[in-house]
């Protein structure tokens, strides 16, 4: 592995970080961010919990896109159509659409 690798996680400052509701149930892997059900706030947990389980071999990004778009996103969404949150593994685009602790890390695995 050349570097870290990077994952980007591109949404909206007030959004819900899946599509599902927080519950006790937690399905996602994070409990750091419940009951909140915020993108910032299971930004937060999975930075932990990656840091945790990668330390150093993975870097983490949040992208906002309420007061803008920057143009890859753009084209992003011009071709894919993808569910909001985004999530990106160097670069590439996964069709997860929420923050879930275990089909992330699997995107990772896969890159290693």
């Amino acid at each position: 592995m050349a570097g870290p690798i990077k994952v980007e996680i591109i949404g909206l400052k007030d959004s819900e970080c899946c599509p599902f509701p927080c519950d006790d149930n937690r399905n996602c892997g994070l409990s750091d961010c419940y009951p909140t059900g915020k993108l910032t706030a299971a930004y937060d947990a999975l930075a932990s919990a990656l840091k945790a389980q990668y330390g150093d071999r993975v870097e983490l990004q949040l992208t906002l896109v309420d007061d803008g778009v920057p143009d890859y996103v753009k084209q992003i969404i011009e071709n894919d159509f993808p569910p909001l949150p985004i999530v990106m593994v160097n670069g590439k685009l996964t069709r997860i659409g929420r923050i879930v602790l275990d089909r992330i890390k699997k995107e990772i695995d896969a890159v290693c």
